[in-house]
C-alpha cells in the first residue's frame, strides 16, 4: 500500500482539512499519514476559531512520519500563519520531499480567513517552487498573482504565471466561482493549458471541496498515475461527491467521501 502525507489544519466538522484528506486516501486505497498546522472550532456554518500549532511541532510531526512512513506524494492545505508556513517549506527542503499538491487555502467557504497576509509572501517564494501541482481556487490565484480573474483566458494566464515567474511544475486553477461560466471550468497548466469542463450543480454542499480535491489527486499520484489522469479522475470523484453529499448540518454542507466506492 503507498503512503501519502497530509500537511493542514485540522476541521472539528470533519467536512474539510486534515479530516477531509484523510476519508480522500482511504477511499483511493492509499495509507494516510498527517501533520497538523493548526486546530479550528468549526462546523457546517462558519470557523468560530481557530490557533495555529508551533512551528517546531509541526516540523516535528512531518519529520517523524518521513522517518519511518515515507509518502510517494504529499499535499499542503491550511497553513495559517508565516512561521509554520515557513516550517513546511525547511522540512520539504531537509526530507527531499517529492509529488507536491500545494493547495493555497487561504479563506474557507463560509469566507472565514485561514492564511495570515505575510504568509501568502512564503508561499510565493518558498512553497510554489517546491510543488508539482498547485491547485487554487480563483480567489486564492488572484492573491498569488495579484490580478483580477474574469473568464477563462484569465485563468490560464495566472496559471501561465505561478508556473513562469514563480516556479511550479504545473497549476491547476479551480473556477467554481466563476460566476459567468454556464459550466464549471478548471484549468491545467504544465507548459500547455487543457480545460476540464463539468455540469454545475447547484448546491450549498460543498465544504471541503478544495481540500478533497487536492487530496484525491494526491492520492493518484502516490499510487504512481500521471497529472493529467490524477486530476481528471478527481475532479470527477469530486462532482460525484458533491452530487451524492448527504446533507448534514444548516450551511455549507460536507462532501461525500465514498462516492463511487
Amino acid at each position: 500500500m503507498r503512503i501519502a502525507l497530509t500537511i493542514a489544519g485540522s476541521d472539528s466538522g470533519g467536512g474539510a482539512g486534515i479530516q477531509a484528506d484523510l476519508k480522500t486516501f482511504q477511499r483511493f486505497g492509499v495509507f494516510g499519514t498527517s501533520a497538523i498546522t493548526a486546530v479550528t472550532a468549526q462546523n457546517t456554518k462558519g470557523v468560530v476559531r481557530w490557533e495555529p500549532v508551533s512551528p517546531e511541532l509541526v516540523r516535528a510531526q512531518i519529520d517523524a512520519v518521513v522517518e519511518d512512513l515515507a509518502p510517494a506524494a504529499f499535499k499542503s492545505g491550511m497553513l495559517g500563519t508565516p512561521a509554520v508556513a515557513s516550517a513546511v517549506a525547511d522540512a520539504i527542503e531537509a526530507n527531499a520531499l517529492r509529488n507536491y499538491v500545494l493547495d493555497p487555502v487561504m479563506v474557507a467557504s463560509s469566507g472565514d480567513v485561514l492564511l495570515e497576509p505575510e504568509a501568502v509572501d512564503v508561499l510565493r517564494t518558498r512553497l510554489i517552487s517546491r510543488a508539482f501541482l498547485v491547485t487554487p481556487n480563483l480567489r486564492e490565484a488572484e492573491i498569488l498573482v495579484g490580478a483580477k480573474i474574469e473568464d477563462e483566458d484569465g485563468m490560464a494566464q495566472a496559471a501561465e504565471t505561478i508556473v513562469n515567474e514563480m516556479g511550479a511544475q504545473a497549476v491547476l486553477v479551480k473556477g467554481g466561482h466563476l460566476e459567468s461560466a454556464g459550466r464549471v471550468i478548471d484549468v491545467l497548466y504544465d507548459g500547455s493549458v487543457r480545460a476540464f469542463r463539468g455540469e454545475r450543480l447547484q448546491t450549498t454542499n460543498l465544504h471541503g471541496t478544495g481540500c478533497t480535491l487536492s487530496a484525491a489527486i494526491t492520492a493518484h499520484l502516490a499510487k504512481g498515475e500521471s497529472l493529467h489522469a490524477a486530476v481528471r479522475r478527481s475532479i470527477e470523484f469530486v462532482h460525484a461527491a458533491i452530487a451524492t453529499a448527504p446533507g448534514l448540518g444548516s450551511g455549507h454542507g460536507p462532501l461525500n467521501h465514498l462516492a463511487g466506492d
